[in-house]
């Protein structure tokens, strides 16, 4: 791959990358690493992408894989540290900070879709080829999801959502 197009590729989806890695891993430290792996497997791939959009979701499949290979080996312990993502990330208010420890305390299979859509404004089509769903199976998941960070945050006596 040409050395100018890879670090334009790389300086565009890096963030993207890192995001759903820290979706799976709740791991900003674990994020970072899968970003380096990726962007690695970006540089050292010798195919021809047809479009933008072929990228990107090249990216996002190739990231996917990577993490759930990374939880799957046997000398990865998970650790929960959302809390010190929470921590870290600046949030304009209190509400956004609470929504994010929401979203991200939602189980994997409701927590990747509703990102994917919502934050990376895929299709579901789209969403489904990722995530190897079927279409159909992606829409309940995002109401699903909707509802239990719906559940999560009355319960904790707010009902804006």
């Amino acid at each position: 791959m040409e050395k100018t197009f890879f670090l334009e590729l790389a300086d565009r989806y890096k963030d993207t990358i890192y995001r759903i890695a820290l979706n799976y891993y709740g791991n900003p430290y674990d994020a970072d690493d899968t970003v380096q792996e990726v962007l690695l497997k970006l540089y050292a791939a010798d195919r021809g992408f047809e479009s933008e959009d072929h990228v990107r979701n090249w990216l996002i499949r190739v990231t996917i894989n990577e993490c759930k290979n990374v939880l799957r080996s046997p000398w990865k312990s998970r650790t929960d540290a959302w809390e010190e993502v929470c921590a870290s990330s600046a949030f304009e208010t209190r509400e956004e900070g609470e929504l994010l420890q929401a979203v991200l305390r939602l189980p994997e299979k409701y927590r990747m879709p509703l990102y994917l859509f919502y934050y990376e404004e895929l299709s579901v089509r789209e969403i489904a080829a990722l995530l190897k769903l079927r279409e159909w199976g992606v829409t309940p998941g995002r109401s699903r999801a909707g509802e239990r960070l719906k559940q999560k945050l009355t319960e904790g006596g707010r009902d804006e959502f």
